[in-house]
């Protein structure tokens, strides 16, 4: 069996799963060898913008490219919000290169009790904010905001795990223009 080496631009457990169970399901019959690493954004610890966390997930799978060239795949994962009308809703860009070709994806899209989008205006991060209103430790790394609201129907690694297939795709059907 073909063995491939992806880079994941994080050591969020919950981002090296969703890359892991994503690429399986992609590409079923490669095997994967799946690495996390401490990967800068370039970008603000909590994203506040679509456009901020998009760069933030880019830079992420760009400078993991840089930093392990013998890597078949690079993949960003960043998760940021965005003020929607008084609202703040949820979001992550997901960005996967290979071999100078982009795959890029936004998971759903859902929004945060104002409790926890008032901790966030404040400058905490999500998953800070998230301990704080609901009384749990490094949910980030865990089941995530969508998890507790969700009391876990959606966790952090489901949510992610259809936007890494979607940024797949040009990988999966190359002979289409993806530029």
């Amino acid at each position: 069996m073909l063995q491939q080496s992806v880079i994941v631009a994080s050591t969020n457990p919950v981002k090296i799963e969703a890359a892991r169970l994503g690429f399986g399901r992609m590409f079923p019959d490669v095997q994967f060898l799946i690495e996390g690493a401490a990967i800068s954004s370039d970008v603000s610890h909590q994203p506040m913008t679509s456009i901020e966390t998009y760069q933030g997930a880019a830079s992420r799978a760009h400078n993991a490219a840089v930093q392990y060239p013998q890597a078949n795949f690079t993949i960003g994962i960043e998760g940021g919000v965005e003020d929607q009308q008084g609202a703040l809703q949820v979001f992550a860009w997901v960005v996967v290169q290979a071999a100078g070709q982009i795959g890029k994806a936004q998971t759903g899209v859902f929004y945060l009790p104002q409790e926890v989008a008032v901790l966030v205006r404040q400058g905490l991060e999500l998953g800070d904010a998230d301990d704080v209103v609901f009384g749990r430790s490094n949910s980030k790394q865990a089941n995530g905001s969508i998890g507790l609201l969700t009391d876990d129907a959606l966790t952090r690694t489901d949510y992610y795990v259809q936007a890494v297939i979607m940024a797949l795709i040009p990988f999966k059907k190359p002979q289409f223009n993806w530029e």
